[in-house]
């Protein structure tokens, strides 16, 4: 249960609806995630999110949606965001994520996890060839 009020389309002030109509628009829905009802109880973090939100995961770049999304995943799933995890799992599918590829990615979580642990558990230097400049060292590492 969430700790603030869910802010309604028809109760939020006009900075908060403005934010909504544009989630609205640009996900092609009438529908508001929780989240950003939750943050509408303070539109300038509303807006900043948004924003930031939008033009990280929505606009064009050089990693496809679908990566994207499963980047997203992996970190929500790393903090043990149930709401993000949840939120993350659908827009990945709606991109073309089956069940084979999120058990998949959660292999690989894991086993991200579990090295970081190791790693970190027992102090391991780095390696002065992964320090080095990508240019200087690309050749040695084929």
């Amino acid at each position: 249960m969430a700790k603030v009020k869910l802010i309604n389309y028809g109760e939020a002030v006009e900075e908060a609806k403005k934010v909504f109509d544009d989630i609205m628009e640009v996900r092609g829905t009438k529908y508001v995630n929780n989240i950003w009802r939750a943050l509408a109880n303070y539109p300038p973090l509303l807006k900043r999110f948004w924003e930031q939100m939008r033009d990280v995961m929505v606009k064009p770049s050089r990693i496809d949606p679908l990566t994207k999304e499963m980047i997203y995943l992996a970190v929500s799933i790393t903090n043990n965001c149930d709401y993000c995890i949840n939120s993350h799992i659908a827009a990945a599918r709606s991109k073309g994520m089956d069940d084979e590829v999120l058990c998949e990615l959660n292999e690989i979580v894991g086993l991200a996890n579990q090295g970081n642990r190791l790693t970190q558990g027992l102090q391991v230097d780095v390696d002065n060839i992964l320090k080095d400049d990508y240019e200087e060292t690309r050749w040695k590492l084929d």
